[in-house]
């Protein structure tokens, strides 16, 4: 398990994220990533979830809007990693994952993309 300092963590996912191509970041609008911890007992036990309206199914997006979120589960990453590289992939992989959410594209689709 690797487990990070809370600034440590929030800088590995700005690099992460600063790592991802253009054109997959460009297009977000209104999307806010935030860090927690899955309560325990949770299931299943992810390493992220994408809460809003995917692209494919919204409608006019007006003033006030709460912004999408992106939530990536800290202590599910942590605990599936064993080195600091590990975990920069899983999260790397989990961002992804729920970009493409944000996208519109479902859990199969990304599997045959291999980003889930």
């Amino acid at each position: 398990m690797v487990r990070m300092a809370d600034d440590d963590f929030e800088r590995l996912v700005d690099e992460v994220f600063d790592g991802l191509p253009d054109d997959m970041v460009r297009p977000l609008e209104n999307v806010a990533i935030l860090i927690a911890d899955q309560p325990p007992g949770a299931r299943p036990r992810l390493y992220g979830l994408y809460s809003g309206h995917p692209l494919t199914r919204r409608g006019v997006y007006g003033f006030g809007e709460l912004p999408d979120r992106i939530t990536l589960f800290r202590n599910n990453l942590e605990a599936s990693c064993e080195t600091v590289e590990q975990l920069r992939a899983r999260v790397r992989i989990t961002l992804v994952h729920e970009i493409g959410h944000y996208f519109g594209l479902d859990d199969a689709r990304l599997q045959e993309l291999g980003w889930a």
